[in-house]
């Protein structure tokens, strides 16, 4: 019988082939946590009481939430973490640098290995075939210390789409798309694997963006196979020699095949307060647009800030709404600067915030007032999170982003 991409590679790192809800014992190539989660994973490694990383250079922790520190309680913690990468070797990518998640599939993370991280959107790096999964503090220290961890073997949800995305469409609209149709619960505990020939022809940034998102429908994790897309992004990022070829079997057994004709997926949107609470962008037009934001982890890469900027150029965003872009790390900050799209938010009457998470939990900048809306890239829009609990969050694609910012009110 055949395996799906989540059995081939916890097979790969539990040293036998597993079956769907077994509990195994699995090797772990990264282990990385950030400035919301480090302190407490810190805390808790120090208590097993042993003598080292197991993999120091492979242990990277990340200080980009609350980045720069808008508190001296949150300064403490980071400095916490610092000397904690000091004094054990891990790695650290401290302010400025990025959103973990950007800076793992930049840098870090590889085909067919096992990533675990203190951060539910651990799961990005799936896009490049590697078994990514949040976790919480407690396992994650113990996945540092011992380069293991423990999990349950996910069953597999097969998401086949096929056809063509219309223009402007992108694959955050087509995420939205099947959230909505599935719920946030609905893929529970298991692993969205992504294939068809929409997924073949996607470009890594929005692969990206669906592995990104797999885990607000509940899933461990989101998956796709290795092709020449995925070996041409490492090799652009310096480690070519770590591509490993990782196909679904044609005989492998999924839980639920879920089919998807892109050309049904319009420029999608998430109301508030939940991510499954989706409607097509052009019903929310009487909708009066706060703030934008456009960056996080699922949005701010140099592809859609080209977007955005293709969008913003020889216009003004509208009174009485502001626009704030994150870039996801500093390469596509600086790539952002090369490529002269700065130039062109500055003009439109975009504001900046350095690499980094930005105001997507809440924590600093972009703070929203009682009653504002904001419509956002990222992925999440629970009451309260991006710092008020009187706040309202859409969350749409950086095409609709831009376009409502020039509006002034949600618009395709």
């Amino acid at each position: 019988m055949g395996q799906t991409l989540a059995q081939k590679i916890i097979s790969a790192h539990a040293d036998h082939n597993v079956e769907f809800g077994e509990l195994v014992i699995a090797s772990v190539d990264v282990c990385a946590t950030q400035d919301g989660t480090g302190p407490l994973t810190i805390q808790e490694f120090k208590k097993l009481g042993l003598e080292g990383l197991k993999n120091p250079k492979r242990t990277i922790l990340f200080i980009d939430h609350a980045a720069p520190s808008p508190r001296k309680e949150l300064s403490n913690s980071h400095n916490v973490i610092r000397n904690f990468a000091r004094e054990y070797g891990a790695t650290l990518s401290d302010i400025g640098e990025g959103v973990c998640h950007q800076r793992l599939i930049e840098t870090f993370v590889n085909p067919m290995e096992i990533l675990v991280g203190a951060d539910s959107h651990t799961c990005t790096s799936g896009a490049l075939g590697a078994f990514a999964t949040g976790m919480g503090s407690t396992d994650i220290a113990v996945a540092m210390g011992l380069g293991k961890t423990w999990l349950k073997v996910p069953s597999s949800f097969k998401v086949v789409v096929n056809g063509k995305l219309g223009k402007n469409i992108s694959s955050k609209d087509l995420m939205l798309y099947l959230i909505g149709k599935i719920g946030a619960d609905g893929a529970t505990y298991r692993a969205l694997e992504f294939t068809g020939s929409t997924i073949k022809e996607m470009d890594m940034a929005g692969r990206f963006t669906l592995a990104n998102m797999a885990v607000e429908a509940g899933a461990k994790a989101g998956l796709f196979e290795t092709d020449e897309k995925t070996y041409d992004y490492l090799k652009a990022r310096g480690r070519a020699e770590a591509f490993k070829e990782l196909k679904m079997d044609d005989d492998a057994v999924y839980e639920r095949i879920i089919e998807i004709n892109a050309q049904d997926v319009p420029s999608m949107v998430s109301c508030p307060h939940t991510v499954d609470n989706t409607k097509p962008a052009n019903q929310l037009c009487d909708v009066h647009v706060d703030q934008v934001f456009v960056g996080t982890c699922t949005n701010g890469r140099i592809e859609d800030l080209r977007v955005v900027a293709e969008v913003l150029k020889g216009h003004k965003v509208a009174e009485g709404t502001r626009l704030l872009i994150v870039p996801a790390s500093k390469d596509v900050f600086l790539q952002a600067e090369n490529e002269g799209l700065l130039k062109i938010f500055i003009e439109a009457g975009a504001s900046f915030l350095p690499a980094g998470c930005g105001p997507c939990v809440g924590v600093h900048g972009g703070i929203l007032g009682d009653g504002e809306v904001c419509l956002s890239t990222q992925n999440r829009n629970f009451r309260g999170r991006l710092g008020n609990t009187e706040g309202f969050i859409y969350l749409s694609s950086p095409y609709v982003a831009a376009k409502s910012a020039l509006a002034g009110y949600i618009t395709d």
